[in-house]
Order: C-alpha cells, then sequence, then structure tokens
C-alpha cells in the first residue's frame, strides 16, 4: 500500500498546539464518518469522543450552542479538489475521551494550562448527520466546560504527553470508555482511533497496528492528522484504550498551487505516529468507572 501523510497548519485551521500536533495518513486512507461506519461497536465508542472547541467559536442561545464561522478544510487551508472531506467544518482543535463520570483525557499539548481549561469547550457528537450535512448547534446538554487539571505531563525526557481533566459537571447520556490497567499493549495489535483530524467532524480510522513499543509510548501506523491530538487509540479486539494519540509524521504540502496529501511509502522506517500509554497517566486508575 501507499501511504498518505498530511502536515497540517494548526494555527490556520484549529489553533493546536504545533510541532507537536502533527500527524500523518499511513497506506489507505481509513478515515470514515460515523454514519458510514459499519462497525456498531467503534460508533458506540465514537459516542464517547469529544471535540475541544474555543469558546470564542461558539454562541449560546437559550439551550443551544452553535458555531459562529464556518471555516471548511478548503477555504481553511486551501486544500486541493481531490481532497477528501474538503467541504466539511474545521472547528475543533483537539480531541478528547471520556474516562470518568465527569472525566476526560487528552494531550498533554491541548490542554497545558488552567488558562487552557478555562478557554475551552468539550462538545459530544460533533459529526457528519450525512455526507452533506455537519452538526454545529449542539444542545447545552452535550456541551461542558473545563473546570480542572487534574494531572498533567508534557516532556520530552522522560516522553510524555496526557492531561486529565474534570468536568463542571457528570456527563449524562454516554458511558466511560474503559482503558488498559496493566501491561502495555503488544506490537502488532490491530488498532482504531476515534477523534477530530483537522478539527473536522468525529472520524473512525481503523486498518493499523502497533509497529513499535518505547518506554513511556509507542508507535502505530495511524491515520491521523492535527486536531487527532488527544484522541483515544483503542485495541480493536478488546474496546479498551490503550493509548493517547499525541504526535507524529508531517501532513500536508504545497503543490500545483495547492494544499495536498503528501505520500509516502507505507513500510517507511522510522516513521509513525506516537501514542502515549494510557497507564502512564497519573490519577486515572483511581477513577470509579
Amino acid at each position: 500500500m501507499k501511504k498518505f501523510a498530511i502536515l497540517l497548519n494548526i494555527v490556520a485551521l484549529s489553533a493546536v498546539a504545533a510541532p507537536m500536533s502533527q500527524k500523518v495518513i499511513y497506506g489507505n486512507d481509513d478515515r470514515v464518518d460515523v454514519y458510514e461506519s459499519t462497525r456498531p461497536d467503534f460508533i458506540e465508542l465514537s459516542k464517547s469522543t469529544a471535540a475541544m472547541i474555543q469558546k470564542r467559536k461558539l454562541s449560546k442561545v437559550g439551550d443551544i450552542y452553535k458555531v459562529d464561522q464556518i471555516i471548511t478544510l478548503k477555504t481553511g487551508k486551501r486544500v486541493c479538489e481531490n481532497e477528501r472531506f474538503k467541504d466539511q467544518p474545521t472547528v475543533a482543535s483537539c480531541s478528547a475521551f471520556l474516562v470518568g463520570d465527569r472525566h476526560l483525557v487528552t494531550a498533554g499539548h491541548c490542554v497545558d494550562s488552567q488558562y487552557k481549561c478555562n478557554d475551552n469547550l468539550f462538545v459530544f457528537d460533533y459529526k457528519m448527520k450525512n455526507k452533506d450535512e455537519a452538526t454545529v448547534e449542539f444542545p447545552a446538554s452535550n456541551v461542558y466546560k473545563c473546570k480542572s487539571v487534574l494531572s498533567h505531563k508534557l516532556t520530552k525526557r522522560p516522553n510524555k504527553d496526557y492531561a486529565l481533566i474534570e468536568l463542571d459537571r457528570p456527563v449524562v447520556g454516554r458511558e466511560a470508555l474503559k482503558f488498559r490497567r496493566r501491561g502495555r499493549v503488544q506490537k502488532g495489535t490491530e488498532l482504531v482511533v476515534i477523534g477530530h483530524p483537522s478539527g473536522l467532524p468525529t472520524k473512525i480510522s481503523d486498518g493499523a497496528s502497533v509497529t513499535k513499543r518505547k518506554r513511556n509510548f509507542f508507535m502505530a501506523n495511524l491515520d491521523t492528522y492535527g486536531g487527532n491530538s488527544g484522541s483515544a487509540v483503542f485495541n480493536v479486539a478488546t474496546g479498551e484504550v490503550e493509548g493517547i494519540l499525541v504526535r507524529g509524521e508531517r501532513d500536508y504540502i504545497r503543490r500545483n498551487g495547492c494544499t495536498e496529501s503528501n505520500r509516502i511509502a507505507d513500510d517507511a522506517e522510522d516513521s509513525g505516529e506516537s501514542v502515549t500509554y494510557i497507564s502512564r497517566v497519573k490519577g486515572l486508575r483511581k477513577l470509579n468507572n
């Protein structure tokens, strides 16, 4: 298989901290919208995925939050006409996932301070309704404030990147995800990642596996972009979270007057997306879920 790599200009699209937010597409582009998925188990897991959206991008009228200005992948990044999802909105800056009744995990570079905590909202069900219509209005029951950062790491040596945050109230209508509590995922394990590549509505992407294991993170050929930072990476066989997507290879390149996917050999050595082991998140195992 050939590999698509996609470098996202985070500042232009969704204000994610770079360069740690760079990601890449490996092999065939396996991303699908939630409504397209043929896996009921993946669809169920996606319900516990949240988009991190800056408060300034949303306005509240009554019990409804609405995206103020729609910027598509095409208008925000000037992608080429053949780019997938070019007409979908790019609202999210990072991804997160539910691990307790009022607790989320995301990447450490996404929420690296109480200021970032206060400046963002966490929104569930930001997804495509069908091929033409995105959800850009959310009931207040799907939107949560970040109350506090319970634990956080963003270090190169040792290489750790995670944040455990507490929301302003318990989350209703969705289940906390199960996660690995002991040991480490094995090389070759099949994976699926669910999150918001390039700030897009929720995407489910499988067809990946663990390629290398390091002390505090593992490598995988996951199809992810900037905006996937903080996404849950699941073990396909068990449905448990194995880690947090945190960084990777370059995403988009400029060519022929527009931005397009960079193509790299699928089996290129020393390439891959980095995923912090879920077991490295301090305080996570103390949660009652």
